[in-house]
């Protein structure tokens, strides 16, 4: 296609409220708007600044959900009262959104996984659908999925609450006209943009050409601010754990008490925790509520991070080595990841001590095996694309031949070629 006579369209993007699923669009939202489409974003209102920022116009809905950054009010460790959450807000939403397009639908949808009103819109409206992985996708084949949920059914046959979901959901498809499964509609995508390398995917060998890898999808953050760089040659040590983790005053402590004194700057992005827990801080450590990450992690020789997907690719994409120290959902398995493929370390929260994550940083900070592994991936992420691949695939989808997606996906992996980084292993646990 002739990139100066593309047809232009108007495509909705569909989040949650989670700063964590929202930033990684982003990207992808403000090539589309240079390329003259027009973008709708539903979304809280808290996140219009970054929507407006790429060049959207945002659409607002009224969260159910609990805020993002407590995660105190979040049933994590409950599988059940999770699910509800979401489709809870599903019901809740759809109707304001159902009226926000009324007379003005979409030509295409793209939604985040856990965004459940999406994929009904598209159907409602007859228009191509693409989802958005915030994080690794699952590799199962139809047997294995089939017996996953099997177990599942089986764990929660005696909960009521997990029968008056599925009644409800099966209730929520059922009025829109979808006949897919409960567990199709929520797993099993037409078409996925996945913002990682295909190296960085759990069993990524095994997950099939509806899932398309086109690495982060970067683009300028304004609205985050500007941050100073020390003028000077000194390493620059980023440390945050997401906007879910600021209340950890003794995990901070334990990294002033770790870099005092050290050639480290230290960059500390504490969120909602109180400056005073800290007490005064030497002269090499600065601490903001929040600060511009891409633009900290183009400076920085080291990451200590939560292990959030998006921090994850972020420092991954700018070639900084990471400490991973996870607290819940994926960060666990992006930390494992991080060692399985010798892009850094893992420091258990309950053993985030002063030396270790001295130890830690020092040691992904010089190891030249590190330094080779984080180079590499950088560059094949660089390569993916990012939101100029997703771009072309959503236009590919909007303009193309749809059911030749999967055939579109594998010319072009092919064309990229597959990396190396996955095959280097030579990661430790801190433990």
């Amino acid at each position: 296609m002739d990139p100066t006579h593309r047809p232009t369209s108007h495509i909705a993007f569909f989040n949650i409220p989670a700063h964590g699923h929202v930033n990684p669009t982003l990207g992808t939202v403000a090539e589309l708007v240079r390329r003259g489409h027009r973008v709708s974003y539903a979304a809280p209102a808290e996140f219009g600044p970054q929507v407006r920022a790429a060049g959207a116009t945002l659409v607002p809905y009224e969260t159910t959900l609990p805020a993002s950054d407590r995660v105190e009010d979040w049933p994590s460790d409950d599988p059940v009262a999770m699910s509800r959450l979401a489709l809870d807000e599903a019901i809740a939403i759809l109707p304001g959104q159902l009226r926000a397009f009324d007379g003005d639908r979409p030509d295409l949808v793209l939604h985040d996984f856990g965004a459940l009103t999406g994929r009904l819109l598209a159907h409602r409206w007859r228009v191509p659908v693409i989802c958005l992985a915030s994080t690794h996708v699952s590799a199962a084949g139809p047997e294995e999925r089939r017996a996953r949920q099997e177990m599942f059914e089986e764990h929660f046959a005696d909960d009521p609450r997990w029968a008056e979901y599925r009644r409800r959901f099966r209730e929520f498809l059922d009025d829109a006209g979808i006949a897919l499964s409960i567990d199709d509609y929520t797993g099993l995508p037409e078409r996925c943009l996945v913002p990682m390398p295909r190296e960085f995917q759990i069993d990524g060998d095994a997950v099939d050409g509806r899932y398309a890898f086109v690495g982060p999808c970067l683009g300028q953050r304004g609205h985050q601010g500007e941050w100073r760089a020390p003028v000077d040659d000194r390493p620059v040590l980023l440390v945050a754990l997401g906007s879910a983790g600021s209340g950890q005053p003794g995990f901070y402590r334990e990294v002033v008490a770790a870099f005092t004194g050290t050639p480290w700057h230290v960059v500390l992005a504490t969120g909602t925790l109180d400056p005073a827990l800290l007490g005064p801080l030497p002269p090499n450590v600065e601490q903001h509520r929040s600060v511009p990450q891409l633009a900290v992690l183009e400076r920085a020789s080291a990451f200590i991070t939560h292990g959030g997907m998006g921090s994850v690719l972020e420092a991954m994409h700018h070639g900084v080595p990471m400490v991973a120290v996870p607290q819940v959902n994926d960060q666990h398995l992006n930390a494992e990841r991080l060692v399985e493929l010798g892009l850094g370390r893992h420091v258990p929260l309950d053993k985030a001590t002063a030396a270790r994550l001295r130890d830690a940083v020092s040691f992904v900070a010089s190891d030249s095996g590190v330094a080779a592994r984080t180079a590499a991936i950088a560059q094949r992420m660089r390569r993916l694309g990012g939101a100029v691949t997703a771009a072309d695939l959503i236009e590919f989808v909007l303009h193309g031949p749809r059911e030749h997606w999967q055939d579109h996906v594998a010319r072009l992996e092919g064309g990229l070629g597959r990396g190396d980084a996955g095959h280097a292993v030579n990661g430790t646990t801190v433990g």
